[in-house]
């Protein structure tokens, strides 16, 4: 995926909080996430689990449970239209057909009693308005389009007759068949092998390539956001705490959290000359119900230092292209 973008702003996230309220408290899930995705652009979301990117993903197409979800504060703005204000019924209209995603579970996203040829025609009936003939003939070359054998056969399969690559490979079927101008894939190769990890990814940059759309790719292997991505948000706690060029990112990562997800990247290029222990951050995200101020990695962090605890740093550019939540930056 190593097309750069148009320069036409799609997709841009303002300080977007999403909440939800617990017996023990309101969990803040994502707490002011400023995101910003231009047309054409490959844009990695990396970070541990329990970080805020699926709840983000989530808000950004307002499929979050209300209740107990909530979007607290913040913009979405969709070529320059805010969609933190519109129904159900308005959503469905982008949904899809604008903005698709594709879920990180491919084994529980699609229903089991359906075909996978009506699953994938219900999307492209509801957006498309074409009748039935059309709408088989849209499946069957959706399904060739993602390298689906014998698609004309497999359109009356049912979901436990594919394995798990092939079941993802219907779910971006199912994503791209309205032609969207982004497509969201939430850990798009979670539970599948390396081999097909990489036909997965391999599938996703050919598509982008086809279609020219926008990718946001949210996964938590940062060799993954190295070989395809062009510029890397990451987060931490609900929030960003840096956002670079790839390339900037990992020759020069300016956050401690960043440097230990890096740290943590086996190299195969030293295994041979040197062996090494992979190096681990310690500890673990912490609880989101009611955060203190201060920075959320402190308690995680070799290097915190009394002020960490005091103020919650804000995003600020360090180098151009290049910004950084952390004081000690």
């Amino acid at each position: 995926m190593s097309a750069t973008g148009t320069g036409e702003r799609l997709l841009d996230i303002r300080g977007l909080k999403t909440h939800f309220k617990t017996d023990d408290g309101w969990v803040h899930a994502v707490d002011g996430v400023d995101i910003a995705l231009d047309a054409g652009e490959t844009l990695g979301v990396v970070g541990e689990s329990g970080c805020g990117k699926t709840i983000t993903a989530m808000s950004t197409l307002k499929l979050i449970p209300m209740p107990p979800g909530r979007i607290v504060a913040g913009q979405i703005l969709w070529r320059g239209r805010d969609i933190v204000p519109l129904t159900s019924d308005e959503m469905r209209s982008i949904r899809a057909k604008e903005i698709a995603i594709v879920f990180q579970e491919p084994m529980t996203s699609l229903n089991p009693v359906y075909t996978v040829g009506d699953q994938i025609g219900e999307v492209i009936r509801q957006h498309e308005g074409l009748n039935k003939k059309q709408t088989l003939d849209r499946t069957i070359e959706m399904l060739r389009l993602v390298h689906i054998p014998n698609p004309e056969r497999r359109v009356n399969d049912y979901p436990h007759q594919f394995s798990g690559g092939m079941r993802q490979r219907v779910m971006i079927a199912m994503a791209l068949s309205c032609n969207p101008k982004l497509l969201i894939a939430d850990e798009p190769t979670t539970a599948l092998d390396v081999t097909i990890q990489a036909q997965i990814l391999e599938l996703l940059a050919e598509m982008k390539s086809k279609l020219g759309m926008a990718v946001m790719l949210i996964t938590h292997a940062m060799g993954v956001v190295a070989e395809t991505c062009q510029r890397v948000v990451v987060m931490y706690a609900g929030k960003v705490v840096e956002e670079a060029p790839v390339r900037e990112l990992f020759r020069n990562p300016r956050h401690p959290y960043t440097q230990g997800l890096i740290r943590s990247i086996p190299r195969i290029d030293l295994a041979a000359v040197k062996k090494t222990r992979l190096e681990a951050i310690g500890g673990v995200v912490p609880r989101l119900i009611d955060p203190a101020p201060g920075c959320r990695f402190a308690a995680r962090c070799r290097f915190a230092k009394g002020i960490c605890s005091e103020a919650t740093p804000e995003l600020r550019e360090v180098a151009p292209g290049h910004k950084v939540a952390c004081v000690l930056a």
